[in-house]
C-alpha cells in the first residue's frame, strides 16, 4: 500500500493550533462491525490525522487488524473492510503525541503473548519509561515506540484468565492519560484513567454497545449517547451485555477544559453540554468582558466560528466572513518548499476585501499558540484595508505545555510565554488583544476548576510530578532502544 506523506503540527508553518492525540472507537455483536467502525472513526478524524485502523474479528476467531498511514478515506477501500469480517471491531486515529510518525507507532496495537489482544489508545502516560524498563527486563520485545503498546504488552502478559481482571490490576499502575478500547477474541473493554483526563463515551446502536472517545461517532451509525464512561471505571462488552466495574476510586477529576475548548467536534456532548453551545457562550462572555467598537464580527475558521457568533449576538456587532478558508488544505499536503512558503498563510486563508475594507474589526479565534498564524492573519487583513484589527480569543493565554496527550509547543515558543497581553498584542501588530477569563470559560461549561485540568493556562497539573517529568512527543524514542520483537 502507498504511504502518505504526512506532517506533524511542527513541521506545518501554517498550523498554529494544539492537536489531540487520538480517538477511538469499539463495537461488539454487529455482523457489520467494521464498517461501523469505519464510520465511527471516521467521525473522529478531527482526533487524529497521521494514521488510522482498524481489527476485527468474530467472537472467539483471531484478530485481524490492518492500519496504515493517512486519513480513514484513504487507508481503507471497500475491500479493505471486507476483508476485516466478524461482529467485534476496534478502530483508531492517530496524531501523535509520544512515538514518532510512523507505521510501527500506528494503531490499533496487535500483540499475542498469552492472550491475544488489539488496543486503541487516546492519552499519555507519564511513567512509560518506567514501565517500559519494567517489561524489558521481563524479557518483553516491542515493535515501536508508543506507549499505547506499554499498556498492550502489560495486558497481554498477563496471567489473569479474564480480560478484566488483567485491566482491574494493569489500570492503577498507569499514571497519565488513558482513555483505551481493547478487544480480544470474546469481547470489547473500554477503560479510563482515574482523573479521566480524556473523553471516553457509551453508546448504543440498535441492540448493541459501542463505545468511543466522543458521542458524534454515535450519530453517524444511528446511534444513541448512553452517557460517558466514569474516571477509573472499567466497561465490559460481552455476550452478557454490559459489565461496569469501578477500579480505581476518589481521584482527582481532571477532565481536559481544552476538549470543551476546541478539541471535541462542535456536534458533541461532554459533561452534559453541546460543545457548539458552549463554544458561543464563550463568545458571549468575552464581549462582556472585553467590550471594544467595531464595525464587523469575523472569525477565524473554523475554529473561532461559534465564538464568533457569540460575540456578535451578545455585542449587536454584525458578523460576515472576512476570512474564506480553503478547505482542501488537508494534513497530507506536501512538505512546503520555498515557493509555497512564499505564499504563506494565503495557502489557507483568503481575506475578502469588500468585507474587511476599511472597517474596524474584530476577529475571534479560540486560542493563540506560537503566535505565527494570528501574526500572518492580521497582516493580511491589513493589506485587505482593515482600519483596525482587535483580536478576541476565546480561552486564556497558554503559557504551559500539555504531557498528558496533546501535542504542543515548549514554553519558550508559545507567544504568550513570559510577555503580558499588551506586549503579546504588540507582537501580532493588532491595535487590541483581549483574552476570556478562566472564569468566564468555566461559566461557560457550567462547571468548575475542581473537576477539571487546565495546566496548559495556569501551569497547575493534576498529576504530581507531571512537569518534568513527561518529555513531551519522543520522549521514549529519545530514551529508549527501539528493540522490534
Amino acid at each position: 500500500m502507498k504511504l502518505n506523506v504526512v506532517q506533524t503540527a511542527a513541521q506545518d508553518p501554517f498550523d498554529d493550533k494544539f492537536h489531540d492525540e487520538c480517538g477511538v472507537f469499539g463495537i461488539l455483536g454487529h455482523p457489520e462491525a467494521a464498517n461501523l467502525a469505519y464510520l465511527g472513526i471516521h467521525a473522529l478524524q478531527h482526533r487524529g490525522q497521521e494514521s488510522a485502523g482498524i481489527a476485527a474479528a468474530d467472537s472467539g476467531g483471531y484478530i485481524i487488524t490492518q492500519r496504515s498511514l493517512g486519513l480513514v478515506n484513504q487507508v481503507f477501500k471497500e475491500h479493505d473492510l471486507r476483508a476485516l469480517a466478524g461482529d467485534l471491531a476496534i478502530g483508531h486515529v492517530r496524531y501523535s503525541t509520544t512515538g514518532s510518525s510512523n507505521w510501527e507507532n500506528s494503531q490499533p496495537v496487535h500483540r499475542s503473548d498469552r492472550r491475544e489482544v488489539a488496543l486503541g489508545h487516546n492519552g499519555n502516560l507519564i511513567n512509560a519509561v518506567e514501565l517500559h524498563t519494567e517489561l524489558r527486563e521481563r524479557g518483553v520485545a516491542f515493535r515501536s515506540t508508543s506507549d499505547s503498546e506499554i499498556i498492550a504488552a502489560l495486558l497481554s502478559t498477563h496471567d489473569a484468565e479474564r480480560i478484566e481482571d488483567a485491566v482491574a490490576d494493569v489500570l492503577p499502575r498507569l499514571r497519565g492519560a488513558f482513555s483505551t478500547v481493547v478487544m480480544t477474541r470474546e469481547g470489547v473493554v473500554a477503560f479510563r484513567d482515574p482523573h479521566g483526563l480524556r473523553p471516553l463515551a457509551l453508546g448504543q446502536v440498535g441492540e448493541r454497545y459501542c463505545v468511543a472517545s466522543e458521542s458524534c461517532a454515535f450519530d453517524i451509525i444511528g446511534g444513541k449517547l448512553l452517557r460517558e464512561i466514569e474516571p477509573g471505571e472499567l466497561v465490559s462488552i460481552g455476550e452478557r451485555g454490559i459489565e461496569s466495574r469501578e477500579v480505581v476510586k476518589g481521584a482527582r477529576r481532571a477532565f481536559c477544559i481544552f476538549e470543551h475548548i476546541y478539541f471535541a467536534r462542535p456536534d458533541t456532548k461532554l459533561e452534559g453540554n453541546r460543545t457548539q453551545v458552549s463554544r458561543r457562550k464563550m463568545g458571549e462572555n468575552l464581549w462582556r468582558e472585553s467590550p471594544v467598537e467595531a464595525d464587523v464580527v469575523i472569525p477565524v475558521p473554523d475554529s473561532g466560528n461559534p465564538g464568533a457568533a457569540g460575540y456578535s449576538k451578545a455585542s449587536g456587532i454584525p458578523q460576515d466572513d472576512g476570512l474564506i478558508k480553503n478547505r482542501y488544505v488537508a494534513r497530507t499536503f506536501i512538505q512546503p518548499g520555498q515557493e509555497l512558503r512564499k505564499h504563506g498563510l494565503r495557502l489557507k486563508f483568503n481575506p475578502m476585501p469588500e468585507v474587511v475594507g476599511g472597517k474596524r474589526l474584530v476577529v475571534v479565534d479560540d486560542s493563540i499558540v506560537r503566535g505565527n498564524t494570528t501574526r500572518q492573519i492580521v497582516a493580511m487583513l491589513r493589506e485587505a484595508g482593515a482600519k483596525e484589527v482587535h483580536m478576541r480569543i476565546t480561552a486564556p493565554p497558554i503559557r504551559h505545555p500539555c504531557h498528558y496527550g496533546i501535542d504542543m509547543s515548549t514554553r519558550e515558543e508559545m507567544v504568550a510565554h513570559g510577555r503580558t497581553v499588551e506586549e503579546i498584542a504588540k507582537e501580532l501588530d493588532c491595535d487590541s488583544l483581549a483574552y476570556l477569563s478562566l472564569e468566564g470559560v468555566y461559566e461557560a461549561i457550567r462547571s468548575g476548576r475542581e473537576t477539571h485540568c487546565d495546566a496548559c493556562f495556569t501551569g497547575e497539573y493534576p498529576l504530581d510530578g507531571t512537569d518534568g517529568k513527561a518529555n513531551g512527543k519522543f520522549a521514549l524514542e529519545r530514551e529508549l532502544p527501539l528493540v522490534r520483537a
